[in-house]
């Protein structure tokens, strides 16, 4: 079976996020929409697999990459070899950077040939990866999802949402504020038994982290993710892990297997978040489990998606957790890729069926919103 086309397709969806003050993010420019870059990958055969690569104000540098630089390479490569493909890939482009928009872009090509993998063989992702790969646990229908905000900033704004994902029946809820006042509205909001974490996406000095993590703990967060600037500051997150009194999480910009072993061989970590649009696709997903094991660190992926970013995050949990958890983009899009299908009810997600990733996006959603 070989590969004999790679699509990529842009759809930009309009959205709101509980009359958030702001949309403003990475890049510089306004988030209007809920923007996926989706990877079409064809074969030989019939088959078609569906990925997703990052994402957002990136899309542009991560489509180039695919469409001149990966596509060409990949067109004829067997497509039941996902590792040799991706060793290959790597190999031939990590002068180009081991993160970013080239692996990015890698992402979402292996995420659709997992897709493929599934529907080659008429089994959904979480039965095939779990085959190899058990957790000696019978694999759940549904998993733990919990509701991940926007940042609103003013308290009033962050209680009124933390109430509305409450009422949905979201018993885990992940704030995006940076003060503890926004905190503590969400906290009094939420009321005590409402699992709390908060991302505050890298802003703070070593010592500016130690002392806001003085300020939240009262609130009984469930982690404090990426707390300091920048990102790979590894020795730091081990110094607030050890005295912030709040459990760390981290990954998101974590990109290869060996930055991720560097993490927590660091001992950084209570909970780690690989992205599989951002780090490796489902293969990058694997790893990190396994490796997740190898230390004793819980694996929470980063999931920040509508698009098959979040199906193989549902699939991989729900194969290889003990303790699935699947972060949930909590957005009121104008539609959805898989329409109702994947939906979370009462704090929960059904884990797809079908084979791959379990579904695919509806080509209307898809015609009515790419952007070419």
């Amino acid at each position: 079976m070989k590969i004999a086309a790679i699509e990529t397709i842009e759809v930009r969806i309009p959205y709101t996020a509980g009359n958030a003050s702001q949309t403003s993010a990475w890049g510089g420019k306004e988030w209007l929409t809920a923007d996926a870059l989706l990877v079409k990958v064809s074969t030989d055969t019939g088959i078609v697999g569906w990925g997703e690569a990052f994402g957002y104000n990136v899309i542009p540098a991560t489509r180039v990459v695919i469409d001149q630089l990966l596509a060409p390479i990949c067109i004829g490569a067997d497509a039941s070899d996902i590792a040799a493909l991706m060793r290959d890939l790597q190999r031939k482009f990590h002068i180009f950077g081991r993160g970013g928009p080239v692996t990015y872009a890698m992402s979402g090509i292996d995420i659709a040939l997992w897709d493929i993998a599934g529907k080659a063989k008429g089994q959904p992702l979480h039965q095939l990866i779990g085959a190899n790969r058990s957790t000696g646990k019978t694999r759940p229908d549904q998993v733990d999802t919990y509701a991940s905000l926007v940042r609103y900033s003013e308290p009033d704004q962050v209680a009124a949402n933390v109430a509305r994902a409450c009422a949905l029946g979201f018993g885990s809820i992940k704030l995006h504020e940076i003060t503890a006042p926004a905190v503590a509205a969400a906290r009094q909001a939420a009321g005590p038994d409402v699992a709390i974490m908060l991302d505050v996406n890298c802003p703070w000095t070593l010592n500016e982290a130690l002392d806001m993590a003085g300020q939240l703990r009262p609130y009984n967060l469930a982690w404090l993710e990426e707390p300091v600037w920048p990102p790979e500051d590894h020795a730091s997150l081990a110094i607030i892990r050890k005295r912030g009194g709040i459990p760390v999480a981290a990954g998101e910009n974590a990109a290869t297997l060996q930055q991720f072993r560097h993490l927590l061989e660091a001992g950084a970590l209570d909970v780690v978040q690989p992205s599989p649009a951002k780090s490796g696709g489902v293969s990058g997903l694997c790893d990190v489990f396994a490796l997740g094991n190898e230390f004793g660190v819980r694996v929470v992926p980063h999931s920040f998606y509508e698009g098959p970013g979040l199906l193989s995050a549902i699939q991989a949990c729900a194969a290889l957790s003990s303790d699935p958890l699947v972060e949930w983009r909590f957005f009121d899009t104008e539609a959805r890729l898989y329409g109702e299908q994947i939906v979370p009810s009462g704090g929960k997600l059904r884990v797809p069926d079908g084979p791959g990733l379990g579904c695919d996006p509806d080509p209307e959603i898809i015609g009515r919103y790419r952007t070419d």
